[in-house]
Formats: structure tokens, C-alpha cells, sequence
């Protein structure tokens, strides 16, 4: 049940609206590995299914009952890499103190949980997640008997459900489990986790391309752009486009009569990581939701076929997929159910659109004046 938070400042991890998930529900239910609360009952639906002898229900959930075996493989592995039963015991207890707040991270209640079994999960699913960057980290090219790490197609799906907005623990207590051993296992940290305050790993998905917005936490402009041109027609109008920055960056400037935009690279996960970036901003960044406003931003410059061939030819949309026009459908998809507030490109949108205006408006004064002109001299 959904629940009214103690703690807003621990609340970050949602479930997924109704008018999002119905979109592509397979976008946001995790694939192979089940972390945290919300997804549990997947759980116990798999193990229900098989007393009865359901196995065809089963079937379809028995990577979620092979990977919680897996996790406790994970636990005696990472025990045996480190100081045995007493770091693991050390991590049970650190769990205990922040019980609480853990909890207070989801939306919805987990009372129904008894503690020793939610601290037994944070437990199984902190641990399972740093031993598995841990062995990807060093991962070569033989098989070294784990059966994760042995099949690519597995290591591929389990990074993708760590993204899942529903599917998460809040960073806070992995950072507060490894830190005394983090100087170990992560000597370099990146630049996004020295500064940043990301919540957890779909947390961490945003940030990487918000935060190379310039003025990213301020709030985004309320008002709409009712009308704006797709990028066909800004060419034919006398824009220019070209493709700047790096891939991940949300950046696009309008200068000297150039629409400039970072590489937007398609690919097949693309499609999953910002749709649960855009739930995550339409629950907890509604005044702040940069990437819905990059994707409405995108939906109306592309609006037509040919206006997203343009893109393309410009090198601002690189297409990684073996489909052809995947650019304009999945972009359609991602902003249905999402509640625009407002957008944090009113400015960069309004511009070319208004300069146009102007030339136009220039433009049938001009002809105005010469018809006028012409009609005196008959006269």
C-alpha cells in the first residue's frame, strides 16, 4: 500500500504509475535479479507456482529463484575474499541501525516484511551487487565456473535491471557498507560520485546526464511552448544544426542562427534506462524533470519522417540499432504518460521559432510595401 513518508528525505524509490507502465510494461519489471522490496513477490509467486506444480509459471520465474541462490554463492564468495563471517556479521549489524531509513526510502509500506527478513534481504542484495562489479571488474576471457559471469547475455540483463527504478536499495547503505573497504576494491572514484548526491542507481542514471546542464538545479521554466517548428522546417527557414558534446549530455545551445545539440546514440537499452530515469523524474524531480523536457524537446523536432532523417544526416541522432526509423516511435512512446510541468528548454524552443516569426512577419511587410509601391506608380 502506498504510505504517507516520515522522512521525505529518505523517499526516493517509487513504483511506476499505472499511465507510464502500461506503455511497455516489460520497460520496468527486472528480468533476472530481483533487489529490494517492491519486486518481492515475484519471488514468492515462483515458489507458490512450484508447490502446486504450476510449471509453467515457474519456468517463466526461474531466474529469479536461480539468482537468489546466486546471491548466497555471492555472500560466502565475498566473505571468503575479505575477513570471513565477521565482515559479513559487521554488515548485518550496520543494517540493523538503518533499518528505519531504508524502509522510509520506498513509496509504498514494507511493513508486511518482518525485520530480520528485510535486514536478511538488504544483506544478500548489497553484498550480491558489489561482488558481481567486483568480478566484472576483472573479468577476462575464460570461463571461471561462475555461471553469471560466464554468459555474456546474463551480465548484459543484470546491468539493465539494476537501472529499473523499482528494483533498487538506496545508495546510502552500500556506501555505508563499503566504505571501509572501498579504498581497497575502488581506489578511483568517478567524477560523478565525488560531488553528486545520487540516490541509487537509476539515481546515478540522471545524474550523468543532467548534471552537464548548466544551472541544473534550478527549477524549470513553467510555461509551454504551444508552437514550434520540427527541424525540417527550421532548415528550410534558414537554421543550422550540428551535433556537439558528448552523448550522455541533455546540452543543446542556439547561437548565431545554429541549433547545436549533443550526439543522442540510439540503442537497444536506450529505450529502457530513460524510461525509468522519466518515472524517477515524475515522482521525486517534478520541477526538475530534465530528461521529460529533453524528449518532449526531441518529440517536436522530430514530429515528422524526414525531420528526423535531418538529425540523423547531421550526426545528432546516430541509430545503433537494426532498426531503420526507430528514432521517431520510440521518442513518441517515452512521453506518453508523462505530466509536462513545464520545460527547461522554453528559451532554446521560443528562439529560433520567434526569430522565424519575425522574418515571416518582415517578409509580408516587405511584399506589403512593394505591392503598395506598385499599385502608386499605376495609379
Amino acid at each position: 500500500m502506498r504510505r504517507y513518508p516520515k522522512n521525505l528525505d529518505c523517499l526516493c524509490i517509487y513504483r511506476v504509475s499505472n499511465c507510464m507502465r502500461k506503455v511497455k510494461p516489460e520497460a520496468y519489471t527486472p528480468q533476472l535479479v530481483l533487489i529490494g522490496p517492491l519486486h518481492l513477490p515475484l519471488k514468492f509467486q515462483a515458489l507458490k507456482a512450484l508447490d502446486r506444480g504450476d510449471y509453467i509459471t515457474y519456468t517463466k520465474s526461474m531466474d529469479y529463484l536461480n539468482m537468489e541462490k546466486h546471491k548466497k554463492y555471492y555472500l560466502a564468495a565475498f566473505a571468503e575474499r575479505f575477513e570471513g563471517e565477521e565482515i559479513i556479521d559487521g554488515f548485518r549489524r550496520m543494517i540493523e541501525e538503518e533499518e528505519v531509513n531504508i524502509r522510509e526510502s520506498y513509496s509504498e509500506s514494507t511493513a508486511w516484511i518482518k525485520s530480520s527478513e528485510f535486514v536478511e534481504m538488504v544483506l544478500h542484495d548489497s553484498v550480491f551487487i558489489i561482488e558481481f562489479m567486483l568480478r566484472f571488474r576483472v573479468k577476462g576471457r575464460k570461463k571461471i565456473g561462475d555461471p553469471l559471469m560466464d554468459r555474456g547475455c546474463f551480465v548484459n540483463t543484470l546491468f539493465e535491471d539494476l537501472i529499473f527504478l523499482e528494483n533498487q536499495l538506496p545508495y546510502f547503505i552500500l556506501e555505508k557498507l563499503f566504505d571501509q573497504i572501498v579504498q581497497r576494491i575502488l581506489p578511483q572514484k568517478s567524477k560523478i560520485g565525488d560531488d553528486s548526491k545520487f540516490r541509487h542507481f537509476t539515481d546515478l542514471q540522471r545524474c550523468v546526464r543532467v548534471e552537464t546542464l548548466p544551472n541544473h538545479d534550478v527549477c524549470i521554466h513553467k510555461q509551454h511552448i504551444q508552437h514550434a517548428y520540427n527541424a525540417d522546417k527550421l532548415k528550410r527557414r534558414g537554421v543550422q544544426f550540428e551535433a556537439i558534446g558528448e552523448q550522455f549530455s541533455l546540452n543543446v545551445r542556439f547561437e548565431n542562427g545554429c541549433l547545436m545539440m549533443s550526439r543522442l546514440m540510439v540503442d537497444d537499452r536506450l529505450e529502457m534506462t530513460l524510461r525509468n530515469i522519466m518515472a524517477l523524474e515524475q515522482c521525486y524531480y517534478p520541477l526538475n524533470a530534465h530528461v521529460c523536457s529533453y524528449i518532449l524537446f526531441i518529440d517536436r523536432l522530430i514530429h515528422t519522417k524526414k525531420a528526423a532523417d535531418l538529425l540523423v544526416e547531421k550526426g545528432i541522432i546516430k541509430n545503433r540499432t537494426r532498426k531503420r526509423h526507430p528514432v521517431k516511435q520510440m521518442v513518441n512512446k517515452l512521453r506518453s504518460g508523462i505530466a509536462a510541468t513545464g520545460s527547461y528548454y522554453f528559451d532554446i524552443e521560443g528562439t529560433p521559432t520567434i526569430l522565424i516569426t519575425l522574418l515571416l512577419v518582415m517578409t509580408l511587410i516587405r511584399t506589403w510595401a512593394m505591392v503598395t509601391q506598385i499599385n502608386q506608380h499605376k495609379s
